[in-house]
């Protein structure tokens, strides 16, 4: 039984996580090929073939910091894990936003509060594991690149 509480978090955090990437997936699987296929992207855009793989990856590091955060955490660990959940909310609007409404200056902007939100994270995670910490901050590299492709599409269309 204890084992089931050990890797009970790390199941429903991660799943959680996974979940808020596949909700942003449902709104830009169509896009890919059509009107994201029509624009202009900057010369560091990776292939389309990168981004699935990183992105699930990253969705599990981060269900693992908050596994971690709920499991060590004590005081203070509900409003740490809050602000997880609001990240992830904010985290699949992006996807909403750039790919469906096609709003590539609104999506930089939401973009931008991500990375606001991940920066926040990491420091409560902190608070409670620093492993927690240190697992976000592959997330924040690649939202901080992602944020110049965002705003390199912005620019170039």
């Amino acid at each position: 039984m204890s084992s089931l509480r050990s890797i009970g978090p790390f199941v429903f955090f991660i799943a959680l996580s996974l979940a808020a990437g596949a909700i942003g997936s449902v709104f830009t699987i169509d896009q890919i090929n059509s009107w994201y296929a029509s624009l202009v992207k900057p010369s560091w855009t990776p292939p389309g073939a990168v981004f699935g793989p990183i992105w699930n990856i990253l969705y599990v590091l981060m269900g693992s910091a908050a596994a971690l955060v709920w499991t060590k955490g004590k005081f203070g660990r509900f409003f740490a894990i809050w602000v997880f959940v609001a990240h992830l909310v904010v985290n699949a609007l992006w996807s909403i936003v750039f790919f469906a409404l096609h709003e590539v200056l609104l999506a930089l902007l939401i973009i931008a509060l991500l990375w606001v939100m991940i920066v926040i994270l990491i420091v409560l995670f902190a608070r409670h594991s620093r492993l927690a910490a240190w697992l976000l901050v592959p997330y924040l590299l690649w939202v901080s690149y992602a944020s110049t492709l965002n705003a390199g599409i912005l620019f170039l269309n």
